[in-house]
């Protein structure tokens, strides 16, 4: 990095970029967002209408931190949440039969709210000695749908049980569905970045570094190890078909259906928010993760055997669908001995930072994208005041 300079560069028009880039701008810098696409986004866009589809069963957290700071600038809004209309809609696959309620060896096990989990220990063992296999099972099924993991079980016990109690945190749902999808929320972090003075180049792929600007790289993992050139930078994650399905509307179509048998998840989109689906339609969206050894047709069979049981009669009512796989582009997942301080440092030294969702910060999901996004950006607002410049104002909050 040259003397004398305010500028920084963010390679990634994501969440993680999106964030930095607007943290750095309140601070003072003048920012450069690089976007190799013909639109910012990253794993946040969504499809066009008629159906808008999120990248996977998109949610925000409410009782998180990044949603707060989301809040805050109006980034947000509107937005819809579970009401218990909805929820009675929701039902949990056990023993492939559908329930109103989690066996009673799962709500037992998540009363045991103060109990702490190891780091060094796989959840399968730890859980199975504390509340018996059948509540572990459920459990693992339980966080399929936030670890994207078909063996959540071979996990840290910390890791994995860390996301069970903030999934089954006893307060009304966190979950909040973002009307029009996480598209709008790009599109209003894209307009206020632009507000603060953000220059946001896309369709601008990055193969060199900026050698004279501090530089937040804000891409996948992959993307960032060939960037820089660090063959370490890698971490475990996990892999999921996703299938999408516009149907027409029946009053006989679940909401939600929780898989506690193969850690699958369905929700009716459409429901939360009928701006996603044309009149007299709605969205569906399915994850089913991926067993080892298992092809992307048999993965997505299992999730339509939970489409079968929440959406009676779907096949003859679908007008769009769409498959995809996600692998290693599902977030962190840690391993027995690790926790979020041992992936790939956010510092990488010389003026450069790392922001995404599998690097060095916690929270759940999106949340490590930004909260990473964040740190990043005030390390490199304290490099500009280290240069010797007029100091700008963070306002990082």
């Amino acid at each position: 990095m040259t003397p004398n300079t305010r500028d920084i560069s963010i390679v990634g028009g994501g969440l993680a970029g999106l964030t930095a880039a607007i943290a750095c701008a309140e601070g003072g810098a003048r920012v450069t967002l690089h976007e190799a696409h013909r639109e910012p986004g990253g794993r946040a866009r969504s499809t066009a209408a008629p159906y808008i589809a999120n990248d996977g069963p998109h949610v925000f957290y409410s009782d998180g931190e990044p949603w707060r700071w989301l809040v805050r600038r109006g980034l947000v809004g509107p937005y819809t949440k579970p009401t218990p209309g909805k929820l009675a809609k929701g039902r949990f696959r056990h023993g492939d039969r559908l329930s109103a309620m989690p066996p009673w060896s799962l709500l037992r096990a998540c009363t045991k709210r103060r109990l702490r989990a190891p780091v060094d220990e796989e959840f399968r063992t730890w859980a199975t000695r504390h509340f018996g296999e059948e509540a572990m099972r459920a459990l693992a099924g339980l966080v399929g749908v936030i670890t994207y993991d078909a063996d959540a079980g071979r996990l840290s016990a910390a890791f994995v049980w860390e996301r069970v109690l903030r999934a089954t945190a006893p307060r009304y749902p966190a979950p909040r569905y973002i009307v029009g999808g996480w598209g709008r929320v790009i599109e209003r972090m894209a307009v206020h970045a632009r507000g603060l003075g953000v220059r946001i180049e896309t369709g601008s792929r990055v193969d060199r570094l900026p050698e004279d600007t501090p530089v937040i790289v804000a891409t996948s993992l992959d993307a960032a190890r060939t960037l820089l050139g660090d063959g370490s930078l890698r971490w475990e994650s996990g892999k999921a078909v996703l299938l999408d399905l516009g149907l027409r509307v029946s009053g006989d179509d679940l909401f939600l259906v929780s898989d506690l048998d193969e850690g699958g998840f369905m929700e009716q989109y459409g429901l939360a928010d009928p701006s996603l689906a044309t009149n007299g339609q709605t969205l569906c969206q399915l994850q089913m993760p991926v067993r080892a050894g298992e092809t992307k047709v048999e993965a997505v069979s299992r999730a339509e055997r939970v489409a079968d049981l929440g959406l009676p009669g779907w096949r003859e009512r679908t007008t769009w669908r769409r498959e995809a796989t996600c692998n290693g582009r599902t977030g962190a997942l840690d391993l027995p001995g690790t926790t979020w301080r041992d992936r790939p440092a956010i510092d990488r030294g010389d003026g450069v930072w790392l922001a995404g969702d599998s690097v060095a910060a916690p929270g759940l999901l999106s949340e490590v994208s930004s909260h990473s996004a964040l740190i990043a950006a005030e390390s490199a607002l304290r490099a500009i005041r280290r240069a010797g410049h007029r100091e700008p104002h963070s306002s990082i909050a």
